[in-house]
């Protein structure tokens, strides 16, 4: 184990990639075909790096570079917290949600990482774990699918990988497709089984009263998780939906702030936590703190194997999203990806940090800037 003393951080990297979808995918409000992710690598004097990312488009990366690099190189790498308040003071006149979190969480994702590393220790080792197996649910199932894709997809988590959480789109078209939504939870009830769990993402796609209906037969086909039902933004809204429907209500902000207001306000049965765009490490365990209090469990949003080591020193959490998407990526651009055959992902591997590195070679058709 390396010796504790100061160690300055004298590098700060920053790449930003472009990765196509393996098929043109939307949800309840937004269509895409490529993912963005900015790549934060943080070193010291030695050729220890430490690897940050978040899925943010490339703007992102210049306000790192412009921004939050100047503020932090220089500042003892073993001193993360220091250096993530210096990051948040210094922006606290631009928008905090959105691509200033963003950015934030890159570096302090890396600096945690180097941190780790450093220390010869993995992430959850340094943080302190709660557990060593996390489960996972699959999460696709985009409103662009095809009834035959979609299935496949399904019964691959459930029937091939013994996932027994998936999650599925709907509110195709900002709601307007109520009729379509409700025949793919159909349809994916009958692929899954009965004993599989079933969860829906409708992306804030409806509104209260639409969300209120729905929730009846989402109910009859054993949905138990419905989340973004109303936009996030309307805290109101998602205690109505909470108060009428049966299945759990989740939901999400970027910061310990918005956490705070969603808390509060009653709005959700689980609160969804993303180490990538919520402040990093250090904003996603003050997060699941302040839920904790609350009698609440937290869910990850996103970005697995960025979550996974953080989310393993967390108690009240309930499982981690294995997002179509974010796995495909950091499966394609880093070494070190986690298997979720069975339903669980570990992190007790003997690799320092979080146990990703980034694979340049690989990754460098995707560059952007």
């Amino acid at each position: 184990m390396r010796n504790s003393a100061q160690l300055p951080l004298e590098q700060l990297e920053v790449s930003c990639f472009l990765v196509p979808t393996d098929a043109p995918e939307a949800d309840g409000t937004l269509s895409w075909e490529t993912t963005p992710v900015v790549v934060a690598e943080a070193r010291t004097t030695d050729t220890t790096y430490g690897t940050g990312w978040t899925y943010a488009p490339a703007a992102a990366g210049a306000l790192i570079v412009q921004e939050l690099a100047p503020l932090v190189l220089g500042l003892d790498v073993f001193d993360v917290p220091a250096a993530h308040r210096t990051m948040c003071r210094a922006l606290r006149n631009y928008a905090v949600p959105g691509l200033t979190s963003a950015a934030v969480s890159a570096v302090d994702i890396a600096l945690w990482d180097l941190k780790a590393r450093l220390l010869g220790l993995p992430l959850s080792r340094l943080l302190g774990a709660a557990r060593r197996e996390l489960p996972v649910y699959g999460s696709g199932g985009f409103t662009t699918y095809h009834d035959t894709h979609l299935a496949s997809q399904l019964a691959g988590w459930v029937h091939g990988q013994g996932i027994e959480r998936v999650k599925i789109r709907i509110g195709e078209s900002w709601g307007r497709a109520v009729v379509r939504d409700l025949e793919r939870v159909r349809l994916a009830r009958e692929v899954i089984g009965l004993q599989a769990e079933l969860y829906v993402d409708a992306s804030g796609a409806y509104n209260r009263k639409q969300a209120v209906r729905i929730g009846g037969p989402l109910a009859e086909h054993g949905v138990g998780w419905f989340e973004d039902p109303v936009p996030p933004e309307d805290l109101a809204g998602l205690r109505v939906v909470r108060d009428a429907v049966v299945c759990d209500v989740a939901a999400g902000g970027h910061g310990l702030a918005d956490c705070a207001r969603m808390v509060t306000a009653g709005a959700v049965d689980c609160l969804l936590l993303d180490v990538t765009r919520g402040g990093g490490v250090t904003g996603f365990l003050r997060a699941a703190a302040l839920a904790q209090a609350h009698g609440l469990e937290v869910s990850t949003r996103g970005a697995p194997h960025a979550q996974a080591h953080v989310a393993a020193a967390v108690p009240n959490l309930r499982h981690v999203e294995w997002f179509h998407d974010h796995v495909r990526v950091e499966a394609m651009l880093f070494d070190g990806a986690l298997d979720p055959t069975g339903g669980t992902i570990r992190t007790s591997g003997s690799a320092p940090g979080h146990g990703l590195t980034l694979r340049h070679e690989e990754a460098e058709p995707y560059r952007v800037a």
